[in-house]
């Protein structure tokens, strides 16, 4: 039994071995701590700005709706019938209602959300929408129903630098009107730019006459009201609340924000891998020690608990340090990216960082679970090994003559591949990263047999030179040892060329689309609601120089409340064949009779469309259209639909157009060609549109590309420097662990030249197996993120494009690493003289 100071006495060694192996290798554990570090200022930094973001957006989208309980909101910007009104006002469950008038506009340059107003019904249903006068609120009474009076929320006033008493420009629907500030709208936040009108005067002034955007309700029973409302709504109106509105934001951007959430997770993962490295080579070095400390009487479970307890330790201060990294990388990424981190999904929403103790918290304790559980499996393995066989042993534990399992990688590598084959949940690719996880786990736990594998036939071989044959035969006598140095390069190898062949191959994609759809020589667009109408379309399509002049019509269609809009394109279809590119499977002859509308693969994924359904869009009371096909589309996540232009002109009786296709005769010069369409146009619409050509399109998109992936692209050199971090550490701690084997070595003759040779050639071959697992591994964790994950995420599908120069930049960083790091610690390993390297017992 044991007594109470032989307990005291093994307690105070191993309180002094712990204490002594931070003071004495403190840059090893900083380094450590560093890893855990990164991962969790990572995933702190992205989940703020995510959060921040989504946010800042909801209060913009607050700011433009009034926070009504209830709206009925149209569909599309074309509106609905003012004749509505009445109808919901006397609505069952209905109290009051305030009908709005709401267009894009430009005020000067600057792009804002103009809404007309009923003052009278709005101060009661909306009245944080209600404008105020210079003298505050109250102060407008007389100049609301002024028809030149606009009122301007603080985002609105900085973004068009208008002051009250001024008098600036208003572009609306085609139409420029010169309006007068009249004063200010208080109650908006500062993420909306919005501008406030009289709804007489919008309606009259920019051609909106008859037709309404919004119904802002207030009600006495909820639950009646919304009933009674569905059943009076045409097709061309949908019934939207406050949640719906902060669900259509979310959903707008939260696969985005999702995944990079996941990705930064992964790189915690992959720090916990490298603690795990990190660890186990140091608990192998201090093995004896331990030995020691049991034979004076110490547990197992004290020996378990101490080295948990260190690895807490390094956890705490690696969690520490990453949150506050993380907040000063989430606050550069706001500064430099915006709220989207570069995606284009919140451009609109001036974003300021808001604290979230609750994520705080969470990545502080998934910080520390990481270097714990790094620290509890070689601390169990430590504990398990006999003392007085420990003591006697000096080297790697493992026979390298006994078979070392496959089993357990096969089986973690089969189970990865079928659960992230298994459906997407609300939307979310779940089972994905979990499939992930486990092929990852399953690539680390295969690490000692690949090892195995590929070291033996190298021991087999005789004739070399003798610093290459001791390199070999130690790492087949001390298998255990280089798979524990492989396990956090293979991770953080694998985490690297997953994404970087996910980009390549969605970026490659994304390319080659490009260039199907920029055929034209020129393109055109028009802003602040302008359009080319039929007059102006003619005047350009008989203009010398032009061969061929294309239009099309892009309006945003609300399929639900809670849901981005799909794009609805109108445009000339010839003899019922869409020119569109990269047409997906089959694709149906257009019968008489019917409507034909061609969907985007991400409206066939979101809407489960298929070639030969019929489907009602909500256009003109609810339209029916015919599925004669699916095309590739990456310009729009949330989905598209191409109709015929006569069709829509037809349902709408909107004959203007907003886009536009230009291809320039052979003879003729295209800018000369851009210049005489330019001016041809109405000198009101001149300043409206926009020219550009086809190389300006594809660099503007790939630029964007590379914007929206920008975090990707850190998340890759995190990855590389982790990877090379950790083999740098692995091989400096190995080589020094073995100062005694040196000194022996040298005794026998080898010299120091010839063991930095030796060391060199075993960091190479290490780097090099590191590499070469970690590339097999990230290939095949890119397939599960480019053909699982990706189409779940953002219903996009392509093909696989292996970034061939960066595997083998990556095998050679690693292998030179390696080979640099051990031939570099060897120097300081081998500086001690022979005879007083092997003279120590511990």
């Amino acid at each position: 039994m044991e007594t109470e100071p032989g307990i005291w006495r093994a307690r105070l060694a191993l309180r002094w071995l712990i204490l002594g192996e931070w003071r004495f290798h403190p840059a090893r554990y900083l380094l450590t701590a560093t890893v855990i570090a990164v991962g969790v200022a990572l995933g702190f930094a992205v989940h703020l700005v995510n959060g921040s973001a989504l946010a800042s957006f909801s209060a913009a989208i607050r700011g433009v709706n009034g926070a009504a309980e209830l709206s009925v909101r149209a569909t599309s910007p074309l509106g609905f019938d003012e004749r509505l009104y009445p109808v919901i006002a006397r609505a069952d469950g209905v109290r009051d209602v305030s009908p709005v008038a709401r267009l894009d506009a430009r005020l000067g340059r600057a792009p804002v959300s103009l809404l007309g107003l009923d003052v009278i019904r709005a101060s009661a249903v909306t009245p944080a929408l209600v404008g105020a006068g210079p003298q505050g609120p109250g102060s407008a009474d007389d100049t609301v129903f002024d028809e030149d009076a606009i009122f301007l929320s603080r985002a609105a006033m900085a973004a068009s630098g208008a002051k009250v008493g001024a008098r600036v420009p208003l572009t609306a629907n085609g139409t420029t009107r010169l309006v007068k500030v009249a004063g200010s709208l208080p109650g908006v936040g500062d993420g909306a730019s919005v501008a406030v009108m009289d709804i007489a005067a919008v309606q009259w002034r920019f051609g909106r006459l008859g037709r309404l955007d919004r119904l802002d309700l207030v009600v006495a029973d909820r639950s009646i009201a919304e009933k009674a409302i569905r059943d009076l709504l045409p097709g061309d109106a949908v019934l939207a609340t406050a949640a719906a509105d902060g669900a259509q934001g979310d959903a707008l951007s939260r696969a985005y924000r999702v995944n990079l959430d996941m990705l930064a997770l992964v790189a915690l993962l992959t720090g916990g891998f490298l603690v795990y490295s990190a660890q186990s080579l140091s608990v192998v070095r201090r093995q004896r020690a331990f030995a020691l400390a049991r034979t004076l009487g110490l547990s197992r479970r004290s020996v378990v608990a101490a080295l948990t307890l260190e690895g807490l330790a390094i956890g705490v201060v690696g969690a520490t340090a990453g949150l506050l990294a993380g907040y000063a990388l989430a606050s550069a990424a706001l500064h430099w990216f915006g709220g989207d981190l570069g995606a284009g999904y919140f451009r609109t929403s001036t974003v300021s960082i808001a604290l979230q103790p609750v994520a705080a918290i969470s990545f502080f304790l998934l910080g520390t679970m990481a270097a714990c559980a790094g620290s509890a499996l070689p601390a169990r393995l430590a504990a398990r090994a006999a003392p007085a066989a420990a003591l006697r042993n000096t080297g790697d534990m493992l026979d390298p003559r006994v078979p070392v399992p496959w089993w357990p990688a096969a089986v973690l590598l089969a189970g990865g591949a079928a659960v992230s084959l298994l459906p997407a949940i609300a939307g979310l690719p779940v089972f994905g990263y979990v499939g992930m996880g486990l092929l990852l786990a399953g690539g680390v736990a295969g690490v000692p047999w690949f090892m195995r594998i590929l070291i033996a036939p190298l021991a087999r071989r005789s004739g070399h030179d003798v610093p290459y044959m001791l390199a070999v035969r130690h790492l087949h006598g001390a298998p255990n040892e280089a798979a524990t140095a492989l396990c956090g390069i293979v991770a953080s190898t694998a985490l690297m060329i997953a994404m970087a062949t996910m980009v390549t191959s969605f970026r490659g994609a994304v390319d080659h689309w490009l260039g199907d759809v920029l055929r034209g020589d020129l393109y055109m667009r028009t802003a602040g609601g302008s359009a080319f109408d039929p007059g102006v379309r003619a005047r350009i399509a008989e203009l010398p120089g032009v061969a061929a002049a294309s239009f099309s019509r892009q309006v945003p269609l609300t399929i639900a409340a809670d849901r981005p809009p799909l794009m609805l394109i109108a445009r000339q279809m010839h003899g019922g064949h869409a020119p569109l590119p990269q047409i997906i499977g089959p694709a149906l002859p257009v019968p008489a009779g019917v409507m034909p509308v061609w969907v985007s693969e991400p409206a066939h994924r979101l809407h489960g469309w298929e070639v030969g359904d019929r489907i009602a869009l909500p256009l003109a009371g609810g339209a029916r259209f015919l599925v004669v096909g699916i095309w590739r589309d990456y310009a729009r996540q949330a989905g598209a639909a191409v109709i015929d232009e006569a069709d829509y002109s037809r349902l709408t009786g909107d004959d203007g157009r907003d886009e536009a296709q230009i291809d320039v005769a052979a003879d003729r010069d295209v800018a000369e060609v851009s210049r005489q369409i330019l001016m041809r146009l109405p000198s009101s619409l001149r300043e409206q549109v926009e020219i550009t050509r086809p190389a300006v399109l594809r660099r503007f998109a790939l630029t964007l590309f590379d914007r929206s992936f920008a975090i990707t692209y850190l998340l890759e050199a995190v990855a590389i420097l982790v990877g090379l971090a950790g083999v740098a550490a692995t091989m400096s701690a190995q080589t020094i662990a073995r100062e005694r084997e040196f000194g022996m070595l040298r005794h026998l003759g080898v010299t120091r030249a010839q063991l930095t040779r030796m060391l060199a050639t075993e960091g190479a071959i290490v780097g090099a197996a590191g590499g070469l697992a970690g590339i097999v591994l990230g290939l095949l964790l890119a397939q599960v993120l480019i053909h699982v994950i990706n189409p779940q995420s953002f219903n996009w599908t392509m093909s696989t494009r292996v970034p061939f120069s960066t595997l083998a930049a990556v095998a050679f960083a690693l292998t030179a690493a390696a080979a640099a790091t051990a031939a570099f610690a060897s120097r300081r390993a081998t500086v001690r003289g022979a005879v007083q390297s092997v003279r120590e017992d511990w």
